[in-house]
């Protein structure tokens, strides 16, 4: 990784309309049409590029439509597509890649925003860098309890991942580090990569971030957000679909990308055992608190996470987490949670988990 300083000047590129980047932004919408306007809003009144709009309401049952034609009417930058039948997010993803045409794309839900100037910071670095074909920053978080955020900061530089390295530190962890609005592709590694992956429902994303860096160098803008995600009751989260179908599918997104780049990389199986022992890790983890947590069905579901553990990584036994697990269940749950060593691990991972969080809030990884 190298860090770079951000540009004096905003190149000369980005100043010239007719010279300046384009950028294909993709809104899918379902049933968010109480969100679109804030959406586009934030979309239409980024500078310093040329912008193509594509709304794709999945056939809302809400007055997404509606909403969606009233707003392309007013600005022509803006397409509107409404699906006859309800195709899901994947297939709306898809259809957006396959129209954009722009020297970028951006795939944004439409109940999430982009931050002032995030698509001119992201055009510049992918025109002073040509090797850079994906760009993105920390995402600020909105709740539906609370207004939305507001961005501060300034571009203090810019952080270059060779795309190889930047999968190892997502093999370490084998999660994503991005959210999706802040992410913004170069339109022709999109194309080489092709769409999502429909073998991963819920983490193509992820899928989608590895096939990326596979074949090109990643970009990350410190100091500044790049985009806004909302958190809210109705909003796709992996997390709402629960622990073990998260790890579950993220496991597919991994064995995916391995199965179809594994020949790009110069040490595949090396990084894919490095994924699945850290898959098998957190299984374990989440076994040993579910012990100590006194959930329904305890047993069943710990026997489900040392089965996933065994599944990702064949030699999970010979974990540390496994032999901790055993100790736990001799001890159940009154004696984990009073044994004075778990203290200690409780808090050291809680420790572990704030250190985690800073780190992907300066450096991206």
């Amino acid at each position: 990784m190298k860090r770079l300083p951000r540009p004096r000047n905003v190149p000369p590129a980005m100043r010239d309309q007719d010279s300046r980047a384009t950028v294909s932004v993709i809104i899918p919408c379902f049933n968010y049409g109480h969100y679109l306007p804030s959406c586009l809003d934030s979309v239409l009144s980024q500078q310093g590029v040329n912008l193509k709009v594509l709304v794709i309401d999945d056939l809302s049952t809400d007055d997404s439509a509606s909403v969606a034609t009233r707003l392309c009417a007013q600005d022509d930058r803006i397409e509107f597509r409404r699906h006859r039948d309800n195709r899901g997010l994947i297939a709306t993803a898809n259809e957006g890649l396959e129209w954009a045409d722009g020297d970028h794309v951006v795939l944004l839900s439409a109940d999430d925003l982009l931050v002032p100037g995030s698509l001119c910071r992201a055009a510049a670095i992918m025109k002073e860098h040509p090797d850079v074909g994906l760009v993105y920053g920390r995402p600020l978080l909105a709740r539906d309890d609370g207004g939305l955020p507001k961005p501060s900061g300034r571009w203090r530089s810019t952080d270059i991942w060779h795309g190889e390295d930047w999968i190892r530190t997502r093999c370490s962890r084998a999660e994503s580090a991005m959210s999706s609005p802040e992410v913004v592709v170069r339109n022709s590694v999109q194309r080489a990569v092709g769409g999502y992956d429909s073998r991963c429902q819920h983490t193509s994303d992820v899928n989608m971030w590895l096939r990326v860096a596979a074949v090109s160098d990643i970009a990350y803008v410190r100091g500044v957000p790049q985009a806004i995600y909302r958190v809210h009751g109705a909003s796709m989260q992996r997390s709402h679909v629960g622990p073990l179908v998260d790890l579950r599918e993220r496991k597919a997104a991994f064995e995916a990308f391995f199965g179809d780049c594994g020949s790009l990389l110069a040490e595949p199986g090396r990084l894919e055992t490095q994924a699945r022992r850290a898959m098998a890790a957190e299984a374990l983890l989440r076994a040993c608190r579910t012990i100590e947590g006194a959930v329904t069905d305890e047993q069943k579901a710990v026997s489900e996470y040392v089965e996933f553990a065994l599944a990702a990584y064949p030699d999970a036994r010979q974990l540390s987490g496994c032999r901790w697990l055993k100790f736990r269940r001799r001890l159940g749950m009154n004696g984990s949670r009073r044994f004075p060593p778990f203290l200690a691990t409780r808090a050291g991972r809680r420790v572990t988990f704030y250190a985690r969080r800073m780190r992907w809030r300066y450096q991206g990884v």
